[in-house]
């Protein structure tokens, strides 16, 4: 929705200006203009990425119309879970969960957190090392490095459709320019047409430059840095589950542990440790 109203006001602000300056929108109608940078933009853009990258930034794109699904309600429930879970290893020992975590779907714990449950790569990334726990064979330190390692490994394959993104953005001035330019040698080329129609030449190619400059840093530049903010949210919820386990692994109580989480959080997400507190209670209770 942010971004929707964004791009309302970028091209409200930029037209009404322009028409208050007392300018013909007509004017800047050169669909010519917009095919060539758009073409050739698009063209440099399957050119300089392999078909990977091409399909990762095309099924990225949507993301960002969409609302960020990293908020306060995901991490208490987050936090809940990996504290019941906890919670049973510490009363009934780590080969307890061996269940949950190689069916994760049919888990009655995982279960009570569908939101959670439904995310693929957190229940994999979580699993993944509930099981290295149980097999007893590392210790924290050496799952610490394995983690940063992964969670690492996932934001640079986040930042793939970035930097392609912002490749994009980077090039369509320059694009601008060249239809720019090639309208200025349409209108030398006319040179014997009357004043009012090399008028409308010189102007049609000026627009090309505009528009380079506008699509790239009203539109693609904008795009880029909206999915690198989501991946950070994303980065941060792993980051909380590597902290938890770690806790757990180092002796502190489920409780505990779940603070470990909570404090590495960031402030707009993070729960007070009395909502926590208060969370955990009242789903225990139940």
């Amino acid at each position: 929705m942010f971004v929707i109203i964004g791009y309302i006001v970028i091209v409200g602000s930029v037209l009404g200006g322009y028409v208050l300056a007392g300018g013909h929108l007509a004017g800047l109608f050169q669909p010519t203009e917009l095919l060539t940078i758009a073409g050739a933009a698009g063209g440099a853009f399957f050119v300089a990425n392999s078909p990977k990258v091409v399909k990762a930034t095309l099924k990225t794109i949507p993301k960002v119309f969409k609302g960020s699904k990293v908020n306060k309600a995901l991490y208490m429930d987050l936090l809940a879970m990996m504290y019941e879970i906890l919670g049973k290893v510490r009363k009934e020992g780590l080969m307890s969960i061996e269940g949950d975590i190689e069916d994760p779907h049919a888990s009655p714990i995982f279960s009570k957190y569908p939101t959670i449950a439904h995310d693929h790569h957190l229940i994999e990334f979580l699993t993944d090392y509930l099981r290295m726990m149980v097999g007893g064979n590392l210790n924290a330190f050496e799952i610490e490095n394995l983690m940063d390692n992964e969670i690492e490994t996932h934001h640079q394959e986040g930042h793939i459709p970035i930097h392609a993104i912002a490749r994009v953005a980077d090039g369509t001035p320059a694009f601008g320019i060249v239809s720019a330019v090639m309208g200025v040698v349409h209108t030398m080329g006319s040179v014997g047409l009357p004043p009012a129609e090399l008028g409308e030449l010189i102007g049609a190619a000026l627009v090309g430059t505009f528009l380079g400059i506008l699509i790239a840093y009203g539109f693609v530049a904008p795009l880029g840095n909206a999915l690198e903010g989501k991946l950070e949210e994303e980065t941060k919820v792993y980051q909380c589950m590597k902290v938890v386990l770690l806790a757990s692994m180092n002796g502190y109580a489920p409780q505990v542990a779940v603070e470990f989480g909570r404090k590495v959080l960031f402030s707009s997400d993070r729960p007070s440790f009395r909502e926590l507190e208060d969370d955990l209670k009242s789903r225990k209770s139940k």
